[in-house]
């Protein structure tokens, strides 16, 4: 496993919608393991495959031990309620935070490694991220939804104030 380059904006992969995966290689397994070390080496909860210079439907998640890890290959949500508003920073976009409106419950459907399909509903900070890292692969960027930019040195007091 290595750890890969992270792409910065504005490198126009982080815009280009991403192709599905059509088999699972050797080469796809050793994509997500390698995805997945720069993601913890970048102290990310998230990465999607474009942010690592690959056009394919790739995406990890893992905010924490308890939700576990998520290799997602061709990640689809298929149903989506509520909305929620809370801060979001991008490994692609270093140094920039802010609010954006998301859905605060999602239905997401992909396959693993194996060729197993899930079906996982999601809410809160969990759905937040899938939502983050499913929009990497449509070639969209979080920066575009953002309600109110917060400085980094702010980010600390904001997250304090805005604790349910």
């Amino acid at each position: 496993m290595s750890v890969l380059s992270i792409l910065k904006y504005p490198d126009p992969m982080l815009t280009t919608p991403t192709k599905e995966v059509d088999g699972i290689t050797d080469e796809i397994i050793q994509l997500l393991e390698d995805m997945y070390e720069t993601m913890v080496a970048s102290d990310g909860i998230g990465i999607a495959a474009p942010q690592v210079n690959s056009n394919l439907r790739l995406a990890i998640v893992e905010i924490d031990e308890e939700s576990g890890l998520f290799e997602m290959i061709n990640p689809r949500i298929i149903h989506s309620t509520g909305e929620t508003i809370d801060v979001e920073g991008c490994l692609s976009f270093p140094e920039i935070y802010g609010t954006i409106k998301r859905a605060d419950t999602i239905v997401l459907r992909y396959y693993d490694r194996n060729g197993d399909e899930y079906e996982v509903e999601a809410d809160d900070y969990l759905s937040r991220a899938f939502q983050h890292e499913l929009e990497h692969l449509d070639g969209k960027l979080f920066t575009d939804k953002i309600i109110q930019k917060i400085k980094p040195e702010d980010l600390e007091t904001y997250m304090e104030a805005n604790l349910e």
